[in-house]
This record gives structure tokens, sequence and C-alpha cells, in this order.
């Protein structure tokens, strides 16, 4: 039996076959790419927009979750990012802001109290809270190397102290 012409026989349709599955790929990964774009995206940034109480689009994206279309990123004047979920109607289904940013006094007044319920060490990261009943979170390591999840309330009081682990 003639070798080149078996050869032949097994390669092209092999080589059809891969170029095939190439060319699908491509395409399949190409639609995966779910950043809305033109007319569409504009109308979707106003509706998150406005919902977000003013700044400008920075990622606008179609939603696999049901019961949404469109998430939305939002950054505010002041700098902040709120996510906005927008159903297909251009209705809110959800939003989920940064949390605040402290300033200095603020900020200071939490070191003090974190350092105060550990008894000194250092602060590793301080914030707002957005879990009811507490006003700051922060993330603290005492003297003997223990780190610890300290929560204040708005009064700058112990809500709760656990050991990181």
């Amino acid at each position: 039996m003639n070798t080149a012409l078996r050869s032949k026989r097994l390669l092209v349709p092999t080589v059809v076959a891969v170029a095939a599955l190439a060319v699908g790929g491509t395409v399949w990964a190409a639609s995966g790419d779910d950043e809305v774009g033109g007319g569409e995206r504009d109308r979707v940034a106003a509706a998150a927009e406005k919902a977000a109480g003013g700044g400008d689009a920075v990622s606008v994206e179609t939603s696999d979750d049901a019961g949404e279309a469109y998430e939305v990123e939002v950054r505010r004047p002041d700098g902040t990012e709120v996510d906005v979920t927008l159903d297909a109607d251009l209705r809110v289904v959800g939003h989920d802001a940064d949390d605040r940013v402290l300033g200095a006094e603020e900020r200071a007044s939490v070191e003090k109290a974190v350092l105060d319920a550990v008894g000194g060490g250092t602060v590793l990261e301080v914030g707002a809270s957005d879990d009811p009943g507490v006003a700051y979170e922060a993330d603290v390591r005492d003297g003997n190397g223990v780190e610890w999840d300290v929560d204040l309330d708005a009064a700058f009081a112990v809500v709760e102290k656990t050991e990181d682990r």
C-alpha cells in the first residue's frame, strides 16, 4: 500500500479538524467578552450613574446572574466607587458601595481605641464598617505578635475583639 497517499488521507482531515477547532475556540472566546459598548453602554452607564448619585461609569458589563442584566462600576466625584447592578429594563436590582474613607482625626481615634483594647501593639489596618452595630473595623498585632480583629461602635467602644487565627 502507498504510505504517502495514506499519510495524506490522514493528515488533511486532521489539519482541517484542528483548524476548525481553533477558529471555533477563537470565536467562542471573543463572544465571552462581556464588556458593553456603543449606545447600549451609554444608556446603561447613565442609569447606573444616576442610581449612584453621580459619577462616571468606569466599567459596564453584562451579567450572567439570574435577574441581572448589567454590572456597572461607578467612580463618584469623591473618589469612592459603587457597583450598581441593573436588570434588562435598567432598574436597579442591587448596589454595593466601597467603605467610606476615614479622616485623619477619626482614624487616630480608632487607632487609639483598638490599641487600648489589646494592650498596645501595631495597627495593621483600619476601616469603616458596613456591618450593623459596627462603625469601625481594625486589625492589630499586640506586643506578643498575636493578631486581633477589633470592631468598634460609633463612640469608639469595643463591640467585639477576636484573636485572628
